[in-house]
């Protein structure tokens, strides 16, 4: 369990320090956020092998926070919560999450279920790989490939391709790549994506005609 990264979001200061000390103890790095568009804000800076994910914070609950995050990754999340209500549960497993924990919980619970989830998921070994005709792209370390020739994407241009093949014949509109890639407190306007798409395209070399454009739209990925 070294050396794994569990970023902690949770609004409670006195919660989310009490959380941090016990996984510290445990041997993990630990990031945190502290409201919803912090931690998407932080997320695509810095990934992390599990999440726990406080549901009722300020700007961003956590069902929007995963939704954010799901469009680039499928990381283990454990939800916290003080609801109790079956409903929400249901929420949380359909928004995505792995695991719900109801509030007051015990820290030595939490961290048994830590780790029984990153040892489920090291134990399932999954290749994440996409493979469309001569492009490659392996979600896990952010890496593309045109036909075996590794490609230089900034995380943002990966973010784009990734959420584009997800999403494959799909048109993606502009807005939507807007707000789930730079988020929603981005001042910029709509040509900022269209400037990345442009220099994706560029990078993709014979791989590059999967984007299309869709007028008046925004853009999909074609097989």
């Amino acid at each position: 369990m070294k050396n794994l990264k569990i970023f902690v979001v949770e609004d409670e200061e006195n919660l989310r320090n009490l959380i941090v000390s016990y996984l510290v103890k445990e041997g993990f790095e630990v990031h945190t956020a502290e409201d919803g568009r912090e931690a998407v804000s932080k997320w695509r800076e810095n990934f992390a092998d599990l999440m726990i994910l406080d549901v009722m914070m300020p700007y961003l609950n956590g069902y929007e926070v995963l939704e954010h995050i799901r469009a680039s990754s499928d990381v283990p999340v454990i939800f916290l919560t003080a609801k109790r209500e079956y409903e929400d549960r249901i929420k949380g497993f359909e928004t995505g999450g792995d695991d719900y924990l109801t509030k007051p919980f015990s820290m030595k619970e939490l961290v048994m279920r830590v780790k029984a989830i990153l040892k489920r998921t090291e134990n399932i070994q999954k290749d994440h790989r996409i493979i469309v005709n001569e492009l490659t792209i392996d979600p896990d370390s952010h890496t593309a490939a045109v036909s075996g020739i590794k490609i230089d994407l900034s995380v943002r241009e990966f973010e784009i391709l990734h959420l584009l093949i997800k999403n494959k014949d799909i048109p993606i509109s502009r807005e939507q790549l807007l707000d789930r890639l730079w988020g929603i407190d981005f001042e910029g306007d709509l040509r900022v994506v269209d400037t990345a798409v442009k220099r994706l395209r560029r990078k993709l070399l014979t791989a590059q005609d999967h984007i299309k454009t869709v007028r008046g739209l925004g853009y999909k990925f074609e097989v």
